[in-house]
């Protein structure tokens, strides 16, 4: 069967019907970013701005967007990213993602602050899963989480740079999302707005940081809650907690958020296997440069061992493309699986991967493109 849904062509239309199916405030945390999104949009807006040439009169091959990353053959040249509180935008989304992610042969990023824990998303992926960890304050809470990734079978270590301090969203605060969060009446007159939103989250249940639960009291209240989190973590990486970390993790450990050669410097002094560049989807700053400028920046000078990846503004296929064409050799997303499973439920998974693959794929046939190394040969300077 045609997992492939014909109605959903793009992320635009997987967006128009999110946004019809998820309360407002969901959707809002979903698809906004912090100030005044001008990084959110800037973001996507420089990647397409980057063209490419196509070659016709050339001896044709069949593509593929097979790539290898860390000794494993992946079906795709993107992964998942990791999101917080997943299952908040709609239930259950990291598990259908994980499976589809895990059945497609991509990686699939679990975030700490997200709705599923450790066991069950390395369960679902036979340990294939990819784990990000917010740095917690607490050594001893760190070595556990660790051990409970290492014990499930995960490889993949991401850890992330980029938040010293909770970005400022407008509107976060304004829908009661920043911490400590707050229930308003708005919020709840929007849930009552949206019955299939709300008739599957009562069947699967509250959403719940579910990795952090054996280290927070039961039944806290919001304003409790925002105190743990306070709490609970640290904030700032540097160099000391960086090598503790190395230290601890025995498999391979990748730094996110990263946007300058200095940090991309010191990163692979302290024995790191590769680094994503990121700004957090412009969810944390918003007076940088693009992502995508951060990356050429830092491929033009930086000819080190470590793998470089990006996630931030990246869409479509067309965006993967580019993005490739620009040096990375991975790429990750976000909201577009997050859209494409907020509007089709458990089907959005496997949608939104034949969807990316299939963009992909004709784009690297427009081209003339045996493989996606090639795709750099066809960069317009």
């Amino acid at each position: 069967m045609d997992k492939f849904q014909r109605k959903y062509p793009s992320v635009f239309y997987l967006r128009e019907k999110a946004k019809k199916r998820i309360p407002k405030f969901a959707f809002e945390y979903l698809d906004g970013g912090c100030n005044n999104e001008e990084s959110l949009y800037k973001n996507t807006d420089d990647i397409r701005n980057i063209q490419l040439k196509p070659k016709y009169i050339v001896k044709k091959k069949e593509a593929s967007i097979k790539t290898k990353l860390f000794g494993v053959e992946y079906d795709a040249p993107f992964g998942v990213a990791p999101i917080g509180l997943q299952g908040l935008i709609w239930p259950k989304s990291p598990e259908i993602l994980a499976k589809a992610a895990f059945e497609n042969n991509i990686p699939f990023i679990l975030s700490t602050v997200s709705t599923s824990n450790i066991e069950k998303i390395s369960k679902i992926t036979e340990g294939k899963a990819w784990f990000q960890l917010y740095h917690p304050a607490e050594d001893l809470i760190t070595k556990n989480i660790l051990e409970r990734a290492e014990d499930s079978g995960i490889k993949n270590l991401v850890i992330l740079a980029d938040v010293p301090t909770f970005g400022y969203r407008n509107r976060e605060i304004i829908n009661g999302l920043s911490l400590p969060p707050k229930l308003t009446l708005s919020n709840f007159k929007s849930m009552l707005s949206k019955p299939s939103w709300l008739i599957n989250t009562i069947l699967k249940g509250k959403p719940s940081f579910e990795t952090l639960k054996p280290y927070m009291s039961k039944n806290l209240s919001l304003k409790q809650l925002g105190k743990f989190m306070d709490a609970t973590f640290s904030g700032a990486l540097n160099g000391e907690k960086i090598s503790r970390l190395r230290d601890l993790w025995k498999g391979n450990l990748i730094i996110k958020g990263i946007e300058s050669l200095e940090d991309i410097t010191i990163s692979e002094k302290l024995g790191l296997d590769g680094v994503i560049v990121s700004n957090h989807g412009g969810r944390q700053i918003d007076i940088g440069e693009s992502t995508v400028n951060s990356l050429k920046r830092i491929k033009n000078s930086y000819n080190g061992k470590m793998k470089i990846m990006m996630d931030s503004g990246i869409r479509e296929g067309t965006d993967i493309a580019r993005v490739l064409a620009c040096g990375a050799e991975f790429t990750f997303l976000g909201r577009t699986f997050m859209y494409s499973v907020s509007a089709l439920g458990k089907r959005g998974g496997d949608h939104c991967i034949l969807m990316l693959k299939r963009q992909l794929n004709q784009i690297m046939e427009q081209l003339s493109c045996e493989n996606i190394s090639d795709l750099k040969k066809h960069l317009i300077q």
